[in-house]
């Protein structure tokens, strides 16, 4: 049940974060110290990070689920090492404790169960979310270790930013650069740390053995070109894990041209087929595409308007996979389709975007849902986002979804209001 108090409650809670950050001067600037000349020097001489997000958000289904509301605040405090001889460190530990918890989520009991209430995917928990060593040579790094990692636009390898607790990977990256515009990047990871804690065995924590592979050249007139494999494999005893090896190929082409003095061109372009892999046991198994075509205008450098269509397709009853992208920013804010229908999604949507006077800043979406096969019309959704920027180290949010269901689950509506604080 929502009530005024606990929306009372946010509101102080965020007006004082602002006025705390309003009211501290910035640090005084302080002269660059010198290369450490020890490993004793490289510790000292790190920088510490803090993260503080307060999100209260609420869902509403047109099902049986209770509406659920959740006011959860996740401190993330980290710190990273100078470099010495090549060699970086960094170690981060977040917490996050729900102060209203009235929501469901995977693996959660009494009112926090999904069969109760709709889900708010932010469990409570605290972990080390990151802890990795890197040694880098001229244009060449190699970081081992609990990491963060996001390529391209996180459509197939993502972070999860939007949730409390993000998704980090065990895993062992390289990444050069050695030649003139080019980035290459290829990473092993054996283990994915999902945003859902100790969840039920569905949605545990991933035992992988994946390699995912991306170059990316952004020397040509016009864009950026990127060539990318993510052979993924899921070891994991649970059979829908499994099912979730995929070995996916593609290609995407980004970029811009100017139009006018004022005026900018943009587009993307991108094209990928996947199939099973690895310990997928999906009986005949499948091959499936995916392919996005978006294109747009920037007025001023303030105002965005832009057309796309995106297609994950389906073959032998299963649809084209993404088990490790940042799911919450593609398809709708309603989360109706963080796993793809078994007859493909066409998501027709149009997005407009503002920078407005004062800091604020506008972004909404329209989406128009169907099938790829079968003629069914899945829903059509609407996504609004309002983002104050008070100084900079502090944030305000307000978003909304409103999913309007036809063939495809039920009306959903979504609100989220957040503060974040980062040092």
């Amino acid at each position: 049940m929502k009530t005024t108090s606990s929306r009372l409650a946010l509101i102080a809670a965020a007006t004082s974060v602002a006025a705390f950050a309003q009211s501290t001067p910035p640090p005084a600037v302080s002269s660059t110290p010198a290369a450490p000349a020890s490993l004793q020097d490289a510790v000292t001489q790190g920088k510490a990070s803090l993260n503080v997000r307060l999100r209260y958000e609420t869902a509403s289904q047109d099902n049986t689920l209770g509406d659920a509301e959740a006011l959860t605040l996740r401190t993330r405090l980290g710190y990273k090492t100078a470099a010495y001889l090549g060699f970086t460190t960094y170690l981060e530990a977040q917490n996050t404790t729900a102060l209203i918890d009235d929501y469901g989520f995977p693996g959660g009991t009494g009112e926090q169960s999904p069969a109760n209430t709709s889900v708010i995917a932010d469990p409570e928990i605290t972990d080390v979310s990151q802890a990795w060593l890197a040694f880098a040579h001229e244009k060449t790094t190699a970081t081992v270790g609990r990491q963060n990692l996001v390529l391209d636009n996180a459509r197939f390898i993502g972070n999860v930013a939007w949730r409390q607790n993000y998704q980090t990977f065990d895993a062992v990256v390289l990444k050069d650069t050695t030649f003139d515009k080019l980035t290459l990047t290829y990473g092993y990871l054996w283990g994915i740390n999902r945003i859902f804690g100790d969840g039920p065995a569905a949605f545990a924590d991933y035992e992988s053995d994946s390699h995912v592979i991306n170059a990316s050249y952004a020397g040509l007139p016009f864009g950026t070109l990127t060539g990318y494999a993510y052979l993924l494999d899921f070891t994991n005893a649970n059979a829908a894990i499994k099912n979730n090896s995929t070995a996916t190929y593609g290609a995407s082409f980004v970029g811009g041209a100017p139009l006018a003095d004022a005026l900018k061109l943009t587009y993307r372009a991108e094209y990928a087929t996947q199939s099973d892999y690895g310990s997928s046991a999906i009986a005949g198994g499948y091959t499936a595409d995916y392919y996005l075509g978006e294109i747009g205008v920037v007025v001023a450098k303030k105002y965005g308007a832009s057309i796309g269509y995106e297609v994950l397709g389906s073959d032998n009853n299963q649809g084209f996979r993404t088990p490790l992208a940042t799911l919450h920013a593609f398809n709708g804010w309603a989360d109706l389709f963080l796993g793809t229908p078994s007859g493909g999604l066409t998501d027709l949507y149009f997005k407009v975007s503002a920078e407005l006077p004062y800091n604020f800043s506008f972004l909404g979406l329209y989406h128009q849902f169907e099938s790829d096969v079968g003629g069914r019309t899945y829903g059509d959704e609407v996504d609004l986002q309002l983002v104050y920027k008070v100084n900079k180290r502090l944030s305000l949010l307000a978003k909304a979804a409103f999913y309007d269901a036809d063939k495809f689950g039920v009306d959903t509506e979504r609100t989220s209001v957040q503060a974040d604080f980062a040092f």
